[in-house]
């Protein structure tokens, strides 16, 4: 019997991540990772299952028990992804962790058979309009999350994969082709 795959997607901010990862939970019989994170709940979010939103102190407790598959510092707030949760739902479903480039290495380290997948923008300038019409945050938020970008996109090749978001039908498509590939071998 194959064992589940641990599949971790990133890309820069307003890039689509979300969307993609919508859309193939809606496809195929994946768990999606909830990471921990110490910043502020939006409107739109539902705890537990967003993310789980903790206080840094917690944070920190997590940290030094091991707790953590990876973690980072991203914009004055901590991620991590709970290592107990990905673990157990691993038993039973390929995991999709949406995480930065960092936390994904982390995981590449720890995980050597993690699928890793960078999604792309097609361009900067689609990735501004993006981040824009998320309406989530402030223009100078905005210019902070874009000017992460050029150091994200420098990490491309230590990807297994990389694709281009330019059509969603088509990006997710071929995110599952790249997994059923994955899987066979």
């Amino acid at each position: 019997m194959k064992k589940n795959l641990l599949i971790v997607l990133s890309g820069p901010s307003g890039v689509g991540k979300g969307t993609v990862i919508k859309e193939l939970l809606k496809k195929g019989s994946y768990a999606l990772s909830v990471s921990c994170t110490t910043r502020k709940k939006r409107d739109d979010e539902i705890e537990g299952v967003s993310y789980f939103f903790i206080d840094k102190q917690k944070f920190t407790e997590l940290l030094d028990e091991g707790g953590f598959l990876e973690y980072s510092e991203h914009f004055e707030n901590y991620y991590g992804t709970p290592k107990k949760f990905v673990e157990e739902k691993l038993t039973t479903h390929d995991v999709i962790l949406e995480i930065e480039v960092d936390g994904a290495l982390q995981v590449k380290k720890a995980h050597p058979e993690a699928l890793l997948i960078m999604i792309l923008p097609p361009d900067e300038k689609a990735l501004r309009e993006r981040l824009l019409k998320r309406g989530t945050e402030s223009v100078e938020k905005i210019e902070k999350r874009l000017s992460r970008t050029e150091y994200e996109l420098s990490k491309k090749d230590l990807y297994d994969y990389r694709v281009v978001n330019d059509d969603l039908a088509e990006t997710v498509e071929t995110i599952e082709k790249i997994i059923e590939k994955s899987k066979s071998k």
